[in-house]
């Protein structure tokens, strides 16, 4: 029916009813989330006894302060077991798929991007195999090209992004003290977009047209000549999106409104800080990217001209837009890396982080210059002079607070007692080969330079050494320090440490000749190339299949562990300070449900006193 056609007496009836229920529920929305809140805090101290596995304690809570004035035995609780006041869900779809439990998230997000870490990873090697020598060896051009797309997209969103969710989710509410993240229902629902919004992506690869073939960038005009695969690309980048930005608001929720009393922001682990500044990155930028790739689909089904030139469109101001969120994005693909590296290293050096306010505006600092430099990846399309120089500058200052960072963590190493466990040599990797994917950056800064550099190996060179051994490394070392808090199991060092070596050996043998294949003038993304680039090549695929055979070694410590292993302690490691290790390993499911009282050394950063 019409909206004309309706009479007024029932348009205004269904206005006066429609208003009514927005009032109703606004007021029942009111008093639910008021209950307790409206009730004055009592002068007078209030007592309360909590119960786990190792007694009964006896609490006081004097107006906003909390503290313990009494332990004693607790028979029920020895005779159960302090796994029963867990309370897990029974089944395993209450367990997992209704999950609203960070713990239970955070695991599933890690297992979803280790698997979309072995994908991605198989199609590198499919590039690699190719390369391995000149000529056209194994796949069409056209698959060649395919599998560099996906192989971009899938280890960008599938892997990298929800691993660092899935660390997010395990251990901000532990190291903030908080019971769980603010919006966990919302959590679960930002874990079930990726695997549909990858199940569309993944199928592309079984239609006629194949799989998206135009970049990870999505250039048109190049992607507009794609097939109906262009449309899946789309919509699973909008669900990936989606997903990236309620994580990222459920963060920002949890940590500025759950922090246990005691643990202001500046006494945060820099893990945390790292994240909430990350989070506030993927709000600012994921509807960018939403914009453009809803332009480009309309160029494609609804004839409109926003960047096909033949109709009045400007295909560079597609590169514009898409970088505007492209290079935040890198900084949010190695900000909790960041966060990572300060965590393991003062914990291995035994010492306090050197320069912790610095480390924290240094992250602030890079995350506003990442807004402003994005044209650097467009020197060559044709921009002014002055828009050149301005973003050759603004891009070598974003050189200035990374390297304070380094500064500080090489600081926090000087004069300590540091031991080598395997998550610090990763760390330290970390801290050695991010500095040189760096310094690449700095090269590619520099316009004339640029102009030689734009689209070779010297760039794939670049940013996988920030990538892998920047972003992927972190992960690795987070996954091996917090594995035993994770499964109250050792892993096995020996093993851990055979592969660190091989990884570090290979990750080197893979990208270091990339570079001078680069300064050669070796084009990246084509699938044969001059017989004068094949032995740097057959290195580089050597390097790469010795990689990636290593992380099966990896999966397979992170598998020996679950099942079993040593017994880890609630202070797995000796320097280890945080709220994280105060829990017992493995971590209960429900933790904190009543507020931590905070000491010194439960700090990882910071006293309690002021």
């Amino acid at each position: 029916m019409n909206q004309t056609s309706v009479p007024n007496a029932h348009r205004s009836k269904s206005v006066f009813v429609g208003l009514a229920a927005g009032v109703g529920l606004t007021a029942l929305a009111a008093v639910m989330m008021g209950q307790g809140a409206s009730q004055p805090v009592k002068s007078e101290p209030q007592y309360f006894v909590t119960a786990d596995g190792e007694g009964a304690h006896l609490w006081v809570r004097e107006g906003t302060a909390l503290r313990v004035v009494g332990h004693g035995e607790c028979k029920e609780c020895k005779a159960k077991g302090h796994d029963d006041h867990d309370h897990k869900p029974h089944g395993f779809v209450n367990r997992w798929l209704f999950s609203t439990n960070h713990k239970d998230i955070g695991t599933m997000y890690l297992i979803f991007a280790l698997a979309m870490f072995f994908v991605g990873g198989a199609m590198a090697m499919v590039i690699r195999a190719e390369l391995f020598q000149p000529g056209l060896q194994f796949v069409h051009p056209e698959f060649f090209n395919q599998m560099t797309t996906m192989h971009a997209l899938i280890m960008i969103f599938g892997a990298v992004m929800p691993a660092f969710v899935g660390l997010a989710n395990w251990m901000i509410p532990l190291q903030i003290g908080a019971p769980d993240m603010a919006l966990p229902r919302m959590n679960n629902w930002s874990f079930w977009l990726l695997p549909f919004a990858f199940t569309l992506l993944l199928s592309t690869l079984f239609m006629d047209s194949g799989a998206p073939a135009g970049g990870w960038t999505m250039y048109p005009p190049l992607s507009l000549q794609m097939g109906h695969n262009i449309a899946f690309l789309i919509f699973a980048v909008h669900l990936m999106g989606i997903s990236s930005i309620m994580g990222a608001i459920n963060i920002i929720a949890t940590i500025l409104n759950m922090r246990a009393p005691g643990v202001d922001l500046l006494k945060m682990p820099l893990f945390t800080w790292t994240w909430l500044i990350t989070a506030f990155l993927l709000i600012a930028v994921m509807p960018v990217l939403a914009g453009a790739v809803t332009m480009l689909l309309t160029d494609r089904f609804f004839d409109t001209s926003f960047f096909n030139a033949a109709g009045g469109g400007d295909p560079v101001m597609f590169q514009h837009v898409f970088w505007f969120f492209g290079h935040p994005e890198v900084y949010i693909m190695i900000l909790p890396a960041f966060g990572i590296v300060s965590e393991i290293i003062p914990t291995f050096a035994r010492k306090p982080l050197f320069g912790y306010q610095a480390m924290v505006y240094a992250v602030a600092s890079i995350a506003f210059l990442s807004f402003i430099v994005w044209a650097h990846h467009m020197f060559t399309v044709g921009m002014p002079l002055g828009g050149e120089l301005y973003f050759m500058y603004a891009t070598m200052l974003i050189a200035v607070p990374t390297g304070v960072k380094v500064f500080n963590w090489v600081s926090t190493m000087w004069k300590s007692s540091m031991t080598f466990e395997t998550p610090m040599l990763f760390a330290l990797a970390f801290v050695i080969l991010f500095t040189i994917g760096g310094f690449s950056g700095l090269m590619l800064a520099i316009v004339p330079v640029d102009f030689q550099y734009h689209d070779t190996y010297f760039v794939v060179a670049h940013f996988h050494y920030v990538l892998v051994t920047g972003a992927v490394f972190g992960i690795i070392a987070g996954a091996y320090y917090w594995l035993p808090k994770w499964t109250g199991h050792m892993y096995n060092e020996r093993l851990g440490k055979i592969h660190f070596w091989s990884s570090t050996i290979s990750v080197n043998v893979l990208f270091f000749p990339q570079h001078f294949l680069g300064l050669a003038g070796m084009p990246r993304r084509i699938p044969d190339y001059n017989v004068a680039f094949a032995d740097f090549n057959m290195i580089s695929s050597i390097g790469g299949f010795w990689f990636g055979l290593t992380q099966l070694l990896f999966a397979y410590i992170v598998w020996q562990t679950v099942r079993g292993g040593a017994k880890a302690t609630a202070n797995v490691w000796e320097g280890a300070h945080g709220l994280e290790w105060t829990v017992p390993s493995p971590a209960p499911f429900h933790t904190f449900e009543t507020p931590p009282v905070i000491t010194n050394d439960m700090l990882a950063h910071g006293d309690v006193t002021h």
